[in-house]
């Protein structure tokens, strides 16, 4: 996820808020492990478009990532799977349309919310200082 981006940010806390077994891990793109793990997949941490989620050593990208972590977390995760209705190229046209706009519509960061102590335990690795 990106750290400095307000909706991403939103997805952290409601990741917090909803997955109550507390099997989700969040690393922010700017720290040391995410860019690697972004290189890793051919990404980069300054593409609007690196949403990830790793589960079951399996890798999901864009809006498919999304849904499938709602299915993890479950409960109002699961209206996620709504999207699965639109075929795969207009998932990927959406996604692609809000995260290269997201600081538009949703603000950015300079400097990262200083997140809950749930939150904070979720975080793989948090963001450097001054970040």
């Amino acid at each position: 996820m990106d750290g400095e981006c307000v909706l991403c940010m939103a997805g952290a806390r409601l990741i917090d808020t909803f997955d109550k077994g507390a099997t989700v891990g969040i690393c922010p793109a700017q720290t040391p492990l995410g860019t690697a793990l972004l290189a890793h997949f051919g990404m980069s941490p300054d593409d609007p478009e690196t949403w990830l989620v790793l589960d079951a050593g399996k890798v999901h990208e864009s809006l498919d990532a999304i849904i499938h972590l709602g299915r993890c977390i479950g409960g109002i995760g699961w209206l996620l799977q709504v999207f699965r209705i639109l075929p795969r190229p207009a998932r990927d046209w959406l996604y692609r349309r809000i995260a290269r706009n997201r600081y538009a519509f949703f603000a950015r960061r300079k400097t990262c919310t200083l997140p809950t102590p749930s939150l904070r335990k979720r975080l793989i690795e948090p963001m450097p200082s001054g970040a």
